[in-house]
């Protein structure tokens, strides 16, 4: 067994040789560019892509001529709120979406805050879901777009989009879910769901990075989007751009791949993840963050108290690659915003670590990972003050804990 051991599948995962395979021949041999309709090339190229928008419509139940290629779901997201917001300024300028969403959809949200958008930011209980009553509540004259996610990156929390998507239908607000955790993972369907804009992207469902895609749905109710980028007029003027032929491709195989093998993909990774997760809950003062019910097959988010959460990624961070919370915010000390709004104090949501599981996961690495996580967490709480603290009887819960830190 190699290490490290990959455990940070949420962040991207490794492109599958058969993804690879398909788009090599796109850049060479088959290099032209997809808007060349003049010579077989560009023809080669455009067939390439027409093929994918068909794999990709196939594995979320929607139309090929429905999704829009982009270079990623922060650029899709982008694309269908500013898009909304812009082109359905006379109808009204208030968006409703949850504190636990990805950065791409809050800080879009916060840009818009400034240009005139109202934001109603509706927080979730402590299993992490926001409540659908609560959405609804939320609904005014002015409202235009519901962006509430499909599952949250941190958690693997699955939000209940098929009630969110009937009470938008029902007032007759679009409905944007950011499924890019969700999509190639678990079924998810945009009629079945109610959802009129969806993004994407390959790098989550091992294909490659830097593609992605938007679905903007085209009856009942056809959804109008202003283009966030002016150019040829590509993607049917929502997105101009030469296509990019090769990761297009990928985005399409991985697809296809992620539709014949979620099944017993998901029931083996729910399998491995539970026997994880019962091995680190037998140490003491550990902790589950978010529902256990309503989650991704592969994820799990984990709490060890009374451990200083910095401490505790450097433990093995040269053995297992884990998360302490999404990618796109890793870089900053701040503890979890995802974590703080299931109610979890600083200290708690710095000592958490998520654990993501993917298709080249293997027992022989889950093993090693819960002797390694179980010798590490022990040792760090030997070396910890804090530890010896709550062992002689002078913390007695997190709130004492979180609250002696502050004063500390």
């Amino acid at each position: 067994m190699s290490l490290p051991v990959y455990l940070d599948n949420n962040a991207t995962t490794p492109c599958d040789p058969r993804v690879l395979e398909v788009m090599l021949p796109y850049f060479t041999e088959m290099f032209g560019n997809a808007a060349s309709r003049s010579h077989p090339f560009g023809w080669t190229a455009e067939a390439a892509v027409d093929h994918a928008r068909e794999q990709v419509a196939r594995l979320i139940g929607a139309q090929p001529q429905e999704i829009v290629f982009t270079s990623g779901a922060t650029e899709a997201v982008n694309l269908a709120i500013k898009g909304v917001f812009e082109t359905y300024a006379t109808k009204g300028n208030h968006i409703i979406t949850c504190v636990t969403e990805h950065k791409a959809v809050l800080d879009t949200c916060k840009h818009l805050e400034k240009k005139g958008a109202v934001i109603t930011w509706l927080p979730v209980d402590e299993d992490g879901l926001p409540d659908p009553a609560a959405v609804e509540a939320a609904i005014t004259p002015q409202t235009i777009l519901i962006a509430i996610m499909y599952a949250n990156n941190e958690t693997g929390v699955i939000n209940p989009v098929p009630a969110i998507g009937a009470i938008a239908k029902k007032h007759g607000i679009i409905y944007m879910s950011d499924a890019t955790q969700a999509v190639g993972k678990i079924p998810v369907h945009v009629d079945h769901d109610g959802i009129d804009l969806l993004t994407l992207s390959a790098h989550k469902m091992y294909g490659p990075k830097g593609v992605g895609a938007l679905y903007v749905r085209r009856r009942s109710p056809r959804v109008k989007l202003t283009a966030q980028m002016d150019g040829g007029g590509h993607e049917r003027g929502m997105r101009s751009g030469t296509l990019n032929v090769p990761g297009i491709v990928g985005l399409g195989m991985a697809c296809e791949i992620c539709q014949q093998e979620m099944e017993a993909e998901a029931k083996r990774l729910s399998a491995m993840r539970n026997r994880l997760q019962e091995a680190l809950l037998q140490i003491e003062h550990t902790y589950v963050n978010g529902s256990v019910i309503h989650r991704l097959p592969h994820v799990m988010n984990i709490s060890f108290q009374y451990i200083e959460g910095s401490t505790l990624l450097m433990g093995f961070n040269k053995t297992i690659a884990l998360s302490s919370g999404s990618a796109c915010t890793s870089a900053s000390m701040e503890p979890s915003y995802v974590l703080k709004a299931l109610g979890l104090g600083d200290n708690l949501a710095h000592a958490s670590l998520r654990f993501a599981l993917g298709r080249f996961t293997t027992d022989e690495q889950i093993d090693y990972t819960i002797r390694m996580v179980t010798d590490t967490v022990n040792r760090l709480r030997a070396e910890s003050p804090l530890w010896e603290m709550y062992k002689d009887g002078h913390l007695q819960d997190t709130g004492s804990w979180a609250h002696h830190q502050e004063q500390g």
